[in-house]
């Protein structure tokens, strides 16, 4: 052999040497990377909200490492089962290394080819909704991020193996579970054991420190929240609803909204000013439940004797959305009184996981009570009495009646903004809703009782809409409405029929992804524009003209009205 062949014979077994370490530290299952690169393929492609680089990284990284961990699972499968019946060579080290590279460089390749693609539907997805769209250099950067938190998920993967595998050795040699049995032995006790803890003291634990957590935040105020000086409001002076006791959000509703002076230079009218009754959690005394108390602070401020009355039920941290509120107060010339209770600590999402009985059961208590109230009054002088929810809110709200006819009995209108998937009665509307009529705009009994509407227009029918009206709003983006665990293993009616007016051709059903991807989506509803998601700004102005409005309000008015709740709503932005 020459000095030059032994120079180089020399080099290439230290380069396998190099790569061979390489390889043992990075450990890199190329199965595994295969459908982590499917599974981050499918992660960008279109949902029902535009993502920007940074939230689309963190959900494609999840996708990408749950994908790898099921290649691990199919490869090892291989190696002992399959593999074990056919006798199939092993190749050689040159071939093996080529194999491992192109695997390496089709991977890189096809996620970039993905990312620029996915850029494109995401523009898509923002003309649509009218927003600015991204660049592709920019969404790049999605890749990189997804890299990270892939590699952390894998890395925490690795961590609980090892925790697993230390389990079975201890199993093995104080327990004698046999060798082969003992790591699926120790997997096991842990599963269980973290189940069992989960369901039982984690998941309490988690909830109680949540709780305690935002009960912190429901403490603190603004300085642009101020106790109220009129006696129409909870928390004032004369109050049985102190104004310490009604948490962050319940003081925001009680010191803003429009005083009979705004609404008078608004509509031109003279104007009363709007009653708003709310108890928070920390109202309540053991001698009166939340819905005692707010039954009395509507009797304190005279509320039955005004025009309208509204019960709203808030959305998790005691949420009342200002812009509906201030809507009806402004249709009315304040001749109103709006009440409502808080039911939990906690923001939506949470509420939604842990809360929704206790929203529900809130939701009766208030309104049995002012309903008993109400209908004790002689007839002719009983005010207009309507419901109000929003997201949670809506479901909550719908559980205070058993169907139908008993809503139509006893309200003289109900307007539900962006209800989730399982809300009771919205699901039987829809469910039974006209044949030809589409999921995201259903039309149920010709709309003689029950409308559904994206925009104002849907609303302005000519045909007959008999009163008590309920209305439903209710975009085809928002995946408040459109997420339910169906997505995992059934194509819904929304993405088998035309899509809606805000939603990507693009957007395809698959098992598990589009359910993963609508799942996404709920921490994103609002990180769009009025008009889409789950933004719906002055669309519960139009919502109450169709439901319940007085007569004699002039188009010029009603437009007054709007550019008065959007300055009102910019405002609550900029310093809430």
């Amino acid at each position: 052999m020459t000095e030059r062949a032994s120079t180089v014979a020399t080099l290439r077994a230290r380069g396998g040497v190099i790569a061979r370490r390489v390889e043992d530290i990075v450990d890199l299952n190329y199965p595994g990377l295969v459908l982590a690169t499917l599974f981050f393929g499918l992660s960008v492609t279109p949902s029902l909200v535009p993502r920007d680089w940074l939230f689309q990284g963190l959900i494609s990284g999840i996708n990408a490492a749950i994908g790898y961990g099921l290649g691990c699972v199919l490869e090892w499968v291989f190696r002992r089962w399959v593999r074990a019946w056919l006798p199939i060579p092993s190749p050689s080290d040159r071939l093996r290394y080529a194999i491992k590279a192109t695997v390496l460089v089709g991977c890189g390749l096809v996620a970039a080819g993905m990312l620029v693609q996915s850029a494109r539907w995401q523009r898509e997805i923002t003309s649509l909704m009218g927003m600015a769209g991204t660049t592709t250099p920019a969404y790049l950067r999605t890749g990189l991020l997804s890299v990270a938190v892939g590699v952390a998920v894998v890395a925490a993967y690795r961590t609980v193996r090892v925790m697993v595998l230390g389990l079975a050795r201890q199993l093995n040699r104080w327990v004698r579970v046999p060798r082969e049995v003992a790591p699926a032995a120790g997997l096991l006790v842990l599963v269980v054991l973290a189940v069992t803890i989960f369901n039982g003291v984690a998941s309490r634990a988690f909830f109680a420190v949540a709780n305690s957590a935002f009960s912190v935040r429901n403490d603190r105020s603004t300085p642009y929240a101020v106790q109220p000086i009129a006696p129409e409001r909870s928390g004032s002076a004369g109050s049985l609803a102190p104004w310490g006791t009604l948490g962050f959000e319940g003081r925001w509703f009680v010191s803003n909204g429009p005083s009979a002076a705004a609404i008078t230079e608004v509509t031109g009218k003279t104007a009363r000013e709007p009653i708003r009754a709310y108890v928070g959690l920390e109202s309540v005394t053991r001698d009166q439940t939340a819905a005692q108390l707010a039954v009395a602070e509507l009797e304190r401020t005279k509320a039955f004797e005004r025009e309208a009355m509204v019960v709203v039920t808030t959305t998790g941290t005691g949420w009342v959305n200002g812009m509906a509120a201030g809507a009806i107060e402004y249709l009315y010339g304040g001749d109103t009184a709006i009440v409502a209770t808080q039911f939990s600590y906690l923001p939506s999402v949470l509420s939604f996981l842990s809360d929704r009985e206790k929203a529900a059961a809130a939701s009766r208590e208030l309104f049995d009570a002012v309903y008993e109230r109400w209908s004790a009054r002689p007839e002719g002088q009983r005010p207009k009495l309507f419901v109000y929810g929003e997201s949670l809110g809506s479901q909550g709200s719908e559980e205070a009646f058993d169907g139908l006819a008993d809503l139509r009995e006893e309200v003289d209108g109900a307007l539900w903004v962006g209800p989730p998937n399982s809300n009771r009665l919205w699901r039987q509307f829809v469910e039974r809703r006209d044949p030809g009529s589409p999921e995201v705009a259903p039309v149920y009994a010709d709309g003689l009782v029950v409308r559904f509407a994206d925009d104002a227009t849907e609303f302005a029918s000519s045909e007959p809409w008999r009163e008590p009206r309920i209305a439903y709003l209710q975009h085809p983006s928002d995946p408040i409405v459109w997420w339910s665990a169906d997505l995992i293993f059934t194509r819904p009616d929304w993405l088998s029929e035309p899509r809606g007016s805000d939603v990507s051709t693009q957007m395809r059903w698959a098992p598990f992804v589009t359910f993963w991807q609508v799942t996404a989506d709920l921490t994103n509803a609002q990180g769009v524009v009025d008009g889409h998601g789950h933004r719906y700004g002055s669309l519960v102005l139009d919502g109450w003209l169709a439901v319940g409005a007085p007569d004699g309000v002039s188009g010029d008015v009603v437009e007054s009205i709007r550019a008065a709740l959007e300055s009102a709503e910019e405002y609550e932005r900029e310093v809430k």
